[in-house]
């Protein structure tokens, strides 16, 4: 499922993730600014979680919790 939501939607999905507890991966501002998988990690690593800059997450989980988790962000057409 493809989402399309504002920063602070995404950082309202961000805090309803965590708080499930459940695996889930961001995307930040950072992270298209280096060019490998070892800078990537270490400009997450950088900030605290409130300090991310967020502009996408990817999740996999049971429909029911990951509604809850996207709830009032609009699926891509």
């Amino acid at each position: 499922m493809n989402a399309e939501a504002s920063a602070e939607q995404i950082r309202k999905a961000y805090e309803r993730a965590m708080k499930a507890e459940i695996p889930f991966s961001i995307f930040t501002e950072d992270l298209f600014a280096t060019g490998n998988d070892i800078d990537n990690r270490a400009a997450v690593i950088a900030k605290r979680g409130d300090e991310l800059a967020l502009v996408g997450m990817a999740l996999r989980e049971r429909k029911k919790l990951v509604d809850k988790i996207l709830d009032g962000i609009k699926l891509h057409k």
